[in-house]
């Protein structure tokens, strides 16, 4: 599976983005997915994650209630929903396939990433 993540861009503190994952490749619909996001100078960091089916999600305390993770398999896209955001929220936020874990190694398969800025 490749993937390719979009719907970044600079909003205001207080406002919403949805990011999108397309996959390519068969096989998308037996993978759990995540997002994650690498601000400058920090290690990447688990945002949020989803089973294969969907019937399961996982976020980090940082982001719970205000962003929502989801997916359409007939479509192979996974969405990031985030809403209420903050400064501390401004990253590189990449998608990842093959896990619901929340360690960077336990994905198989990393997207691109797409730039979100926040300002104050």
């Amino acid at each position: 599976v490749q993937l390719q993540a979009s719907g970044g861009g600079l909003v205001q503190a207080g406002g919403s983005l949805r990011l999108s994952c397309a996959a390519s490749g068969r096989t998308f619909s037996t993978y759990g997915m995540g997002w994650f996001r690498q601000a400058p100078g920090k290690e990447r960091e688990f945002v949020a994650a989803i089973s294969w089916s969907g019937g399961s999600t996982y976020y980090a305390d940082s982001v719970k209630g205000r962003f929502t993770i989801s997916r359409d398999n007939g479509k192979n896209t996974v969405y990031l929903q985030m809403s209420s955001l903050k400064p501390e929220d401004t990253a590189v936020y990449y998608c990842a396939a093959g896990s619901t874990n929340w360690g960077v190694a336990s994905y198989d398969v990393w997207g691109q990433g797409t730039q979100v800025t926040v300002s104050s």
